[in-house]
């Protein structure tokens, strides 16, 4: 694995807490040593647990003969920890996203989170005496950072940021500028928060779609080579939950166009791809046509 790691398409901001994870005897708080992980329980068993204490998340699958020497060596540490850290386990097969957020690039891989981020990672097969050397690193690595187990076995609520809270109250009150204001704010320190990156592209989008004309479909249909226009009628498609027409419409412009304009419209739409979960079929075949445009 290698690159900055991306968790944020796995994330997303829920209204209310998750569901606790299942108890085990023992276990600090009630957490279970070991959880099976899927892409609908990621955000509560890896993102959001990681946040008390630190999850081992074992990327493996069925076919792989490494992992079947690697997990149970694995489940034994994570049974002697005794809830003081959780063992992930991840079929790469069945949760394709998680594997490609990782990055993985072969299986066993084994990647440490704490407060959501990745930590640390390896790959193959490792010895029991260099598991646990590992696992100490990063207990070292944590301590002290970390908010530890719920003492009545549930998960503690994350209280919430009130730099996003602004941000969203004046969304919701339509002022887009403060809105706007309030995600670059937290930007200028923070220039890796995928959260309020992806927010601040939303709320541009929102801001533009205000303006757009009653009649902007038309009025690109009748001007094909006015950039301006066909832009417009992009927007007015997406924002009438038409993806795949606002896409097709920018794709034709830049066949037909060249310099400046082709450059603007290519940009304008890479920006609208970042709208959308970057694993959704529509965006992937738009991306490969744009590819296709191009060269």
């Amino acid at each position: 694995m290698s690159g900055a790691v991306d968790l944020a398409p796995l994330k997303e901001r829920a209204s209310a807490p998750p569901p606790p994870p299942p108890s085990a005897d023992g276990a600090p708080g009630g957490i279970a040593p070991i959880v099976d992980v899927t892409e609908v329980t990621f955000e509560a068993e890896v993102l959001q647990r990681s946040s008390q204490v630190p999850v081992i998340v074992d990327l493996w699958a069925t076919w792989c003969e490494p992992c079947k020497q690697l997990s149970p060596v694995l489940e034994k540490l994570a049974t002697e920890a005794a809830g003081r850290w959780v063992l992930a386990k991840v079929d790469v097969d069945a949760n394709p996203r998680i594997a490609q957020a990782f990055g993985v690039q072969s299986v066993p891989t084994v990647v440490a989170v704490a407060a959501g981020q990745p930590l640390a990672d390896f790959q193959g097969v490792q010895p029991e005496s260099a598991l646990r050397q590992w696992l100490d690193a990063i207990a070292q690595a944590v301590d002290g950072k970390l908010s530890g187990p719920p003492t009545t076995g549930e998960p503690t609520e994350q209280p919430a940021d009130p730099r996003f809270v602004a941000a969203e109250q004046a969304l919701e009150q339509g002022d887009f500028d403060g809105a706007e204001a309030a995600y670059n704010l937290i930007l200028n320190s923070e220039p890796g928060n995928t959260e309020a990156k992806s927010a601040l592209r939303q709320v541009k989008f929102l801001a533009r779609a205000q303006n757009i004309p009653a009649d902007a479909i038309a009025r690109a249909d009748a001007a094909p080579t006015d950039l301006d226009a066909q832009l417009a009628a992009a927007d007015a498609e997406l924002f009438a939950q038409n993806p795949e027409a606002a896409f097709e419409r920018i794709i034709a412009f830049v066949r037909r166009s060249a310099g400046d304009d082709r450059t603007a419209a290519r940009t304008r739409l890479l920006e609208l791809f970042e709208l959308f979960d970057q694993a959704e079929p529509f965006v992937v075949a738009a991306r490969r046509k744009l590819a296709s445009a191009l060269y």
